[in-house]
Formats: C-alpha cells, sequence, structure tokens
C-alpha cells in the first residue's frame, strides 16, 4: 500500500518549500499535474537533499529513497490508475523528475530507469499498434509488473548500454535471447547498468535471435529479468566523477532463463516505440533539468546569505555578482523554455520539427546544467568548491549529462545537422 508523502515526513524536517521550477499557473499545469509535482519536490527537498552528499561521497544507492518513493506513490507515479498507480503522463513524469534531480541528481537518474518500465509499457505502448490479442496479452502481462512495484515496492531498472553502436540505435543489440519452451535464455552484459545489484528487476533489452538468424534491431525484445536469476550477476567496481549513486556496474547475463511472462512488450512493439514514439529517449534530461535549477538555486542563496550552515554574509551587491546572476537567469529561461515545450508535444509520429526540437532540448539541457554550474562556482568563488556544499556535486553530477545514451550532445547536433539539411530518403546522388 502507498500513503501520500505528507504522512512518510516527520515534522522536524518540515521546511518551507521552494517554489516549482516551472509554475502550475505559467505553464497551465492542471491540478492533478500540480499535485504530483508538488509531492516530488516536498519529498526531494525535505528529504533527498538531506540524503545526497552521503550518497554521492560513499557511491552507494539511495535504498532508503526508493522506500520513500513507495510509500509516497511515486514508484507507481507512470502506472495506470486502474492498476493502482498514478496515472502520470510523459509530461508530468517529466515534471516531476525535474524536481527530484534538483535536490539529488543520482535518485532522480536511477528513478527515470525504474519509471521507463512503467512509462513505456504503459501510456507509450498504448499509443502504438497491436492486434487485440497482443494487446489483451501485454495487458496482463503488464499487470504482473505493476503489482509488483504498486504494492511490494520492487525496483525496476533499464540496462541499456554495452559498449558500442547498439545503444545509440545503430545495430542490434549484442545481448541475445534465444527462445525455448516457455520463454527464452538470455546471454550478454551491459554496461554503466544503474541500480546494479540493487533492482529487483531488470528491465533488459535484447535481441531475439533464432538458430542460424541474422541479429536485427527488429527483434529486440524488452524483458524484465530478475536479480535473484540464476546466470545474473554484477561485477566491477564504481568510482566515477558523478552521479556516484546510481551504482552503475556491470551486468552480466549467462544462460539466464526468462519467462515469458516477464516481457515488458510484446514481440516487434519496442521497435515499433523507437521508430515512432522518439521522445522515450528523451527522459533523462529532467534530471538535467532540475541540476540546471539547482545550480541557480544555490547562487542566489549563497549571494544573499542564505546558505544554511554559511555565515550571513551578503555578497549580492557587486554589479559583477548581478550581471553573473543574470546570465544565468537568462541561461536558464532558455533551457526552460525549449524543453517544456519538448516534453509537453511528445507523442508517437511526431513532426520533423518536433523531433529536432527534441535534439535541441536535450542538447540544451545536458550541455547547459554543466554550463550554469561551471558559471556558478566562478561567481560563488571558492568556498562553493567546498564538499560540504552541494554546488560541487550539482556540478560533476551536470558533466555526466552530455555522455550519456541513446541521446549524447555529439550525436544530437549530428541528428540535427544532418536531418535539417536532408528529407527522409533523400542523398546526393
Amino acid at each position: 500500500m502507498t500513503m501520500q508523502v505528507s504522512n512518510t515526513i516527520g515534522t522536524t524536517n518540515k521546511v518551507a518549500l521552494d517554489a516549482p521550477i516551472f509554475d502550475p499557473v505559467a505553464f497551465r499545469l492542471s491540478d492533478e499535474q500540480a499535485g504530483i509535482v508538488t509531492r516530488a519536490r516536498e519529498i526531494g527537498q525535505s528529504v533527498f537533499a538531506t540524503r545526497a552528499a552521503a550518497y554521492d561521497r560513499d557511491a552507494t544507492f539511495p535504498t532508503e529513497n526508493y522506500r520513500d518513493l513507495h510509500r509516497a506513490g511515486l514508484l507507481g507515479i507512470a502506472v495506470p490508475k486502474k492498476h493502482g498507480g498514478l496515472g502520470a503522463n510523459y509530461q508530468t513524469y517529466a515534471l516531476a523528475a525535474a524536481e527530484i534531480g534538483r535536490y539529488c541528481g543520482a535518485t532522480a537518474l536511477t528513478w527515470n530507469m525504474h519509471v521507463c518500465s512503467t512509462l513505456w509499457s504503459g501510456p507509450l505502448a498504448d499509443d502504438l499498434d497491436m492486434d487485440p490479442e497482443t494487446r489483451a496479452e501485454h495487458e496482463r502481462r503488464r499487470a504482473i509488473h505493476y503489482r509488483r512495484i504498486v504494492e511490494d515496492g520492487a525496483v525496476y531498472s533499464q540496462p541499456f548500454s554495452e559498449g558500442g553502436a547498439a545503444a545509440a540505435g545503430g545495430v542490434a543489440f549484442g545481448t541475445e535471447a534465444r527462445p525455448v519452451e516457455g520463454g527464452w535464455i538470455v546471454n550478454g552484459k551491459k554496461i554503466f547498468a544503474s541500480l546494479s545489484g540493487h533492482a529487483d528487476y531488470y528491465g533488459v533489452l535484447c535481441t531475439e535471435v533464432e538458430e542460424g538468424e541474422k541479429a536485427s534491431r527488429r527483434n529486440t525484445l524488452y524483458l524484465a529479468i530478475s536479480a535473484k536469476s540464476e546466470g545474473v550477476s554484477v561485477v566491477g567496481d564504481w568510482d566515477p566523477l558523478g552521479m556516484r549513486g546510481t551504482v552503475s556496474r556491470t551486468l552480466l547475463f549467462k544462460d539466464v532463463f526468462v519467462p515469458e511472462d516477464s516481457a515488458l512488450m510484446p514481440r516487434g512493439v519496442y521497435f515499433q516505440a523507437a521508430m515512432r514514439w522518439p521522445h522515450m529517449f528523451l527522459t533523462l534530461s529532467p534530471t538535467y533539468m532540475g541540476l540546471a535549477q539547482a545550480a541557480y538555486d544555490f547562487t542566489v542563496r549563497y549571494l544573499r546569505g542564505e546558505v544554511p550552515g554559511m555565515p550571513p554574509v551578503k555578497r549580492r551587491m557587486y554589479p559583477t555578482k548581478q550581471i553573473a546572476v543574470a546570465q544565468m537567469q537568462i541561461k536558464l529561461e532558455q533551457i526552460k523554455s525549449i524543453w517544456f515545450q519538448a516534453v509537453t508535444e511528445a507523442c508517437a509520429n511526431p513532426s520533423k520539427e518536433q523531433v529536432l526540437r527534441a535534439y535541441a532540448a536535450q542538447y540544451s539541457v545536458m550541455e547547459g546544467a554543466n554550463e550554469l554550474a561551471a558559471l556558478a562556482i566562478r561567481t560563488c568563488g571558492g568556498q562553493a568548491m567546498l564538499r560540504s556544499l552541494p554546488l560541487e556535486r550539482i556540478y560533476r553530477d551536470s558533466r555526466c549529462g552530455s555522455l550519456m545514451l541513446p541521446w549524447t550532445a555529439e550525436l544530437c547536433l549530428d541528428r540535427i545537422g544532418r536531418e535539417a539539411l536532408y528529407e527522409a530518403g533523400e542523398t546526393d546522388d
């Protein structure tokens, strides 16, 4: 069972909530949307922010935060209401995730990996083509996964990368699923696999390959593999620059039997989604939208002498500081505008303009968050680099965004330039 977040936070932890990143009136949110986003902001600011430094310092997974997410009903944010979830759409989830990222980047980024298992199999899959029999079977199967999440607090992950071009959509995934009676036998490896060793189920993207068949992206499967399955192992160390609490170690699958009911999407539906619902790959960006806001928030508080634990020394009277804050405000509003538009118009079969805008939004957020954090450090000065303050962590976490597949900053630039200059099927011959 789940409960309202206000029932999970002790009175000693109550604080005056920050203003929302996206004001509900200005951005025309419904009361229901505003309530869900407020729930995320409340738990992020009141609970997650106080734990973030320890998870980062020790590179440990935010297990306690996930217990709180479950109690707050946020593990099931995108689970349809008929299955006991909050029934949030794409935009609502993105806004809530940005608020979580504002206070703990690692929690927001890993929460995204969990939520995508329900977002992709839920509202996104509902937009795609399936015959009645396939849709009925999908409905039956996803109810199993949703029940685990809503009732038991099961945590799902989404290991994607393999070290090659598969995660960027260039070739078939190297992790393969061989059909057998009652399911599949899976073999392969996933690197930078967030939640490794901490998720209950790994939502693995793999290629179904019959004996003698050539691997094809069209045959991509999306399977929820139990962490307790024989043949599943987690290897390697985890000591990165940023996003340390994601614990993204390497996952190995050796002759793992996966039953048919573990499919998060029916055959062929993931490939259809990748072709027709490209905004599904924009869901890493909310975390960095939140970090961009966090960098600005810290700078304003620091210059006003309002950072907890520091002397109330004001630095706001200097013109150079005022100009820097103005530059940050302009940059932040630019990022917010294009990003909000992109997550608002996410849908099946978007126009060319909408796809280009999604790439531009991804690039703007992933690069802009770190640019804002760098400017924040320069503006606030040497003390801002101390690990006892959150800005140093915000800077390191934000630096990781532009590297993340499937839409790295470089890939976004490449696709924007190519797709702006060529129509589908055009060549220079």
